[in-house]
């Protein structure tokens, strides 16, 4: 059985996400705000930051978890399939429902859950899977939302430019002056809660329609997820805390960042945004079940 102070822990993770969502939606509901300009600054200057200070502060040897990268790299493409073959089924737009499928919450979700369930070694882990996503999804998810940006422009963009560089400097075991990475740090952390404040905005702006699209999208991200996931362990090898890693990967929620993008995009944003808030809610029930289950 799962301890009871460790569920306490889950919760404890997850619940300043809500706090800062509900607080965007309280403020989107009594100011007409456009966050439009915050979210792109988000994207250009803050996550950039965020990305830069994980990779550039960690030791990693991606060698030895060169099978977490090729494993995280088939669950999202194979949960990109399940979601366009979902969003064929329903009607919904697969701009809406492939992306909050294949790109989960690896980062803000993934790391503390990793690093807290499994150890540093955990933490390494998924910090290789979150560099897998963040180069995916700025490649094939940029595309998918806009056909007329090019696959390779990814590489000039300030959030790849930002996790080559930190792991750069990783490999290189170069010691950042402190004041500057200090600064870089400052900057990250307002990614996050500028992140969830503008989902909350978001939120406030849709409709009840959006918010079935919503649980739907909910429900169809983890549970692609754990599939492949067990399924990938079993084809792999992996076994013991290995698989149960690669299982808490797949069922971690829709990413934050995609309702970034389909504000960015004019993707239906206030379908994204439902998603996302609607699996981030259900995985306070869905994280703790399925750690009871792996560890």
């Amino acid at each position: 059985m799962i301890d009871p102070a460790f569920m306490l822990r889950i919760i404890q993770i997850v619940f300043p996400v809500f706090v800062i969502v509900l607080l965007g939606w309280f403020y989107g509901r009594y100011r007409a705000v456009d966050m439009a300009a915050p979210n792109q600054t988000n994207m250009d200057i803050f996550i950039p930051a965020l990305v830069f200070s994980a990779l550039a502060d960690k030791s990693f040897d991606l060698v030895g978890h060169q099978v977490f990268a090729l494993a995280a790299f088939l669950i999202m493409v194979g949960s990109g399939l399940i979601g366009w073959g979902v969003a064929k089924l329903t009607g919904i737009s697969h701009k809406v429902l492939v992306p909050t499928t294949m790109f989960n919450n690896c980062g803000n979700l993934g790391l503390p859950l990793a690093f807290l369930a499994f150890g540093q070694e955990g933490l390494a882990a998924m910090v290789v899977m979150f560099l897998i996503s963040n180069l995916l999804h700025f490649s094939f998810g940029n595309w998918l939302l806009d056909h007329h940006a090019k696959w390779w422009d990814a590489w000039r963009h300030p959030v790849i430019l930002a996790a080559l560089a930190g792991l750069g400097v990783s490999l290189s075991g170069l010691d950042l002056w402190g004041p500057l990475q200090l600064a870089i740090k400052m900057l990250g952390d307002v990614s996050i809660p500028l992140a969830l404040l503008a989902l909350g905005v978001r939120i406030a702006q849709s409709h009840a329609k959006s918010m079935n699209t919503g649980f739907l999208g909910a429900v169809v991200r983890p549970l692609a997820g754990i599939l492949l996931a067990w399924m990938l362990s079993i084809l792999l090898g992996l076994e013991g805390q290995d698989q149960a890693m690669l299982i808490l990967f797949g069922a971690l929620p829709p990413a934050v960042i995609n309702y970034v993008f389909a504000e960015r995009y004019e993707q239906s944003p206030d379908k994204v945004a439902a998603i996302v808030l609607t699996g981030n809610i259900a995985a306070i029930v869905i994280i703790p079940v399925v750690l009871a289950i792996v560890l």
